[in-house]
């Protein structure tokens, strides 16, 4: 497999790349209270509504995941002549880079999903659905809008909730005119039946679908691989996917049916799995449309997996949270100091209402010497908790050139995270570490004394927030390019 902290240095390929979905669209709405008492109507509990959202479920959230990733979207569905579909499109619209089509049906009822929680507990779900095939002259207005869509993209996903949508016909020509034009194909797929799936590049089943589909055991890793191994046979796969639940996933392909890749859960802890599924088939997508190989598309995809089951409602995964995650086994000691940007505003939120004290300092930090410990600590003596901006692999070789780093941004930041002088470890791209300066926004910002306060970025706007600059005294001859120079000789 290829080493997790080669993949995040190589995320930024999924922004742009462009997929196209087709398949079951659906609002899913969510309710949220409070149930302090039973109905005196009959013997249920009466739920004090608080709150409610709605957000794109079905073949919506693999676009909305898309969308997520920094991918681009194209979307075809079919919705009812009514306001749930009229509120899809508005979501639809909200989406960035998401060009959609939704072909409206005078007979047809939207899909609604709507979930009551009482707490983080669900009590129920009512939906509201017509699951019966879409008509001849949707079907057509379908592939037509998928066929215009074809030539901007890479990957086409069908995403098959059994609601209609992706007829016979419908899954058909477009396979058929996909592998014409040499795109991938990847299959969420939907009852026992894969005929219509024939010539697909990748199917994704879960294990019970699996097991339904190839008429055969699932409970082993060998029997997984045996089943998928039937379908790649039987339907002309290129490769199956199992998604496995608590056991992670397996990926089955024709070249190596014998080597099947079995990959672990990464979920640290399970709140939600609804759209999970979602989750994955879109991160695949994207990968494989950014020039991921299959195997280390399948890589992100069960990091993403393990992002959203911990989320809440249908939930979606971010370059930023994909890093994190892809990091956290190599960070050992040091993995739970590492954040995203949007984890550091929460924590840094709490520490604010507890009244303490933010500082921050950054830097490549390539090879660890007395010099940054000194700095290190100078800082976190200064305030009541210390933020370490680390600048990415890519950015470290932008300012240092070829070369550099020596240690990946992985490692470098496991050796930070290490520290007791140490709070938090966030990695940015840019150049400099102005954004994170102001989503901070500390009251002491530290740098070595071989700066001067104007050459300090974030100076001018700590101090407009009132915090104050801090330039720590430096550790004679320690530097990391001087270090490396000496090992040169």
């Amino acid at each position: 497999m290829t080493a997790r902290s080669d993949l995040v240095g190589r995320l930024g390929a999924l922004h742009g790349a462009r997929v196209l979905c087709i398949g079951d669209v659906m609002l899913d709405r969510f309710v949220y209270g409070e149930v302090e008492r039973i109905s005196p109507e009959a013997p249920v509990p009466v739920l004090r509504v608080e709150r409610e959202s709605a957000m794109l479920g079905g073949a919506g959230n693999v676009a909305r995941n898309l969308a997520a990733l920094g991918a681009g979207a194209r979307f075809v569905s079919v919705v009812g002549r009514d306001e749930a579909g009229h509120e899809i499109a508005v979501l639809c619209n909200a989406l960035s880079d998401c060009k959609h089509e939704l072909v409206a049906e005078g007979q047809r009822r939207t899909t609604i999903k709507t979930r009551f929680f009482a707490g983080a507990q669900q009590i129920v779900r009512a939906d509201h659905e017509t699951a019966l095939p879409i008509a001849a002259r949707a079907e057509t207005a379908v592939i037509r809008h998928a066929m215009d869509f074809l030539s901007d993209v890479s990957v086409v996903v069908l995403s098959d909730y059994g609601k209609g949508v992706l007829t016979e016909r419908v899954v058909s020509e477009v396979i058929a005119a996909a592998a014409a034009a040499g795109k991938t194909v990847i299959v969420d797929p939907k009852g026992p039946d894969y005929h219509r799936y024939r010539g697909a590049t990748l199917v994704t089943p879960n294990r019970k679908e699996l097991a339904e589909a190839a008429h055969l055991p699932v409970g082993s890793d060998a029997e997984i691989a045996r089943a998928a191994a039937h379908l790649i046979a039987t339907y002309d796969f290129g490769a199956v996917l199992a998604t496995r639940g608590a056991d992670g996933m397996s990926l089955i392909t024709r070249e190596k049916p014998d080597t099947p890749l079995h990959l672990p859960t990464e979920a640290r802890e399970v709140f939600d799995v609804s759209g999970a599924g979602d989750t994955v088939v879109a991160t695949i997508a994207a990968a494989l449309a950014g020039g991921f190989s299959l195997p280390e598309a399948a890589q992100l995809a069960n990091a993403a997996a393990g992002i959203v089951v911990g989320k809440s409602g249908t939930a979606v995964a971010h370059p930023d949270e994909l890093a994190a995650a892809l990091h956290r086994q190599d960070l050992l000691t040091g993995e739970g100091k590492l954040v995203t940007v949007e984890q550091l505003g929460e924590r840094v939120a709490d520490w604010r209402r507890r009244g303490l004290k933010i500082g921050f300092t950054n830097g490549c930090f390539d090879l660890l010497h007395p010099g940054h410990v000194s700095l290190l600590r100078q800082a976190r003596a200064a305030a009541d908790r210390l933020v370490v901006g680390l600048n990415s692999d890519a950015s470290v070789r932008r300012l240092k050139g070829e070369g550099r780093p020596v240690q990946s941004e992985a490692a470098r930041a496991m050796v930070l995270g290490s520290l007791a002088s140490v709070d938090l470890v966030v990695i940015f791209g840019e150049d400099t570490p102005m954004a994170l300066i102001e989503a901070i926004k500390p009251d002491v910002l530290v740098k070595g004394a071989d700066y001067t306060k104007d050459k300090v970025v974030g100076a001018d706007f700590v101090e407009a927030h009132g915090g104050r600059v801090l330039l720590a005294d430096l550790v004679p001859g320690q530097s990391t390019s001087a270090t490396i120079a000496r090992m040169a000789k």
